[in-house]
């Protein structure tokens, strides 16, 4: 660690964000299953759905072109074409390809997302 205190690489031009969403989606990973309770942030799960959208390390650009997909809590919106809502953290996990959270998301353009993450 002394001798490469700091980033480099490919990882090191995302700066925080990588960490940030690569922690938080593999701790809804953790809690989701046995149901524990978790509040994360509006401003944390922002981020991390922001950066999700074209991380390449997630690769969810592809799943998402053609949709909009539109936060309910808060309220945002982006992309064009039929419409995918559902709360941040479930719009999350789909972007990461999170089977379990098909059943979370609504709107028109609910059976595409389906289709493309195999849920």
């Amino acid at each position: 660690m002394r001798a490469h205190p700091d980033p480099r690489g490919l990882t090191a031009g995302f700066g925080g964000r990588i960490a940030l969403t690569d922690g938080t989606i593999h701790h809804q990973d953790i809690r989701r299953p046995p149901a524990l309770p978790r509040q994360i942030p509006a401003d944390r799960l922002l981020c991390v759905l922001d950066f999700a959208r074209a991380a390449p390390t997630i690769g969810a650009e592809q799943r998402i072109k053609g949709l909009t997909s539109a936060a309910t809590d808060p309220d945002r919106s982006t992309g064009s074409g039929p419409i995918v809502e559902g709360p941040v953290e479930s719009l999350l996990m789909a972007l990461a390809r999170r089977r379990g959270v098909v059943g979370e998301l609504s709107a028109p353009g609910h059976a595409m997302p389906a289709e493309r993450i195999g849920g």
